[in-house]
């Protein structure tokens, strides 16, 4: 998920979001504990809509599913009702970059590039994720597109240990994207998670001295989020005022986990490939 409230108001606020609190929060063990749930709930869903999507299906489809299943495991829906977003998920087709609006006059065709992008509230606390899945067959550049973004997220999350810092990060995923020949997106960050769905602090993907270059601790919790497109770097915002597109129209690809600090490294709390 990345940051909605770039786009829109901050003075909406779903029924499950908290006041926003200042600062970065060291969750407790108990805390970990919950969001392990909620994130658990997350990947579920994904993996879910990952084998059932197929060309014909709309995104209003996947959303009714992402509902559903959420509700089902005991959570809400994170984004239903952030700032008015009307949607369980964010699903981006190919040019969209983020915050695609699920609708059932959307439909999902072989070649697509899906974005699909959740969230889970559970006990208190969110989980995050998001996923690119190739619809069919797609072009030889789309697929290249989609492998780069999961190995850039997997490269940031490779520097996550308490101690290592933010631009630690943000320039592993800068330097394996830009050897591969493709874009980040710097209109939108990765983000802390965790009582609220956007915490302090932003996870950049790129290096930048917009904001402090943190010190990670153990305990911490971020969504690291990498977006790539394989053209020009900037967006634009459509008429519904939430989803985002390339500027010149070219693909783009996205992968999101919500991640636990330790000491020695890290915990993928959104890991998919755990699940039973």
């Amino acid at each position: 998920m990345n940051i909605f409230t770039d786009l829109l108001p901050k003075t909406i606020q779903s029924p499950q979001q908290p006041k926003q609190r200042r600062g970065i929060e060291i969750k407790s063990e108990r805390e970990i504990e919950i969001m392990r749930q909620s994130a658990k709930i997350v990947a579920t869903v994904l993996k879910e809509i990952s084998e059932l999507v197929e060309p014909g299906m709309t995104t209003a489809d996947l959303d009714a599913h992402a509902e559903k299943r959420i509700r089902e495991m005991g959570a809400t829906p994170s984004f239903k009702g952030y700032h008015g977003f009307p949607g369980s998920i964010c699903s981006s087709i190919n040019n969209e970059v983020v915050h695609g609006i699920p609708s059932p006059k959307k439909v999902i065709r072989a070649g697509d590039v899906l974005k699909v992008d959740t969230g889970a509230y559970y006990q208190g606390f969110h989980g995050d994720s998001c996923i690119t899945i190739a619809v069919g067959e797609v072009t030889p550049k789309a697929a290249k597109l989609i492998r780069v973004a999961e190995e850039a997220l997997y490269k940031g999350i490779e520097q996550v240990k308490a101690g290592n810092y933010l631009m630690d990060i943000a320039g592993a995923i800068q330097d394996h994207v830009y050897a591969k020949g493709f874009k980040v997106v710097e209109d939108f960050t990765g983000h802390g998670v965790g009582r609220n769905l956007h915490e302090e602090p932003s996870v950049f993907n790129v290096r930048t001295r917009q904001m402090p270059n943190v010190k990670l601790k153990a305990g911490m919790t971020l969504a690291i989020e990498p977006i790539l497109n394989a053209g020009s770097k900037f967006t634009r915002i459509l008429g519904d005022r939430w989803t985002a597109v390339t500027v010149d129209n070219s693909l783009s690809a996205q992968f999101e986990h919500t991640v636990l600090v330790t000491n020695d490294g890290y915990e993928i709390l959104t890991d998919r490939s755990l699940l039973d």
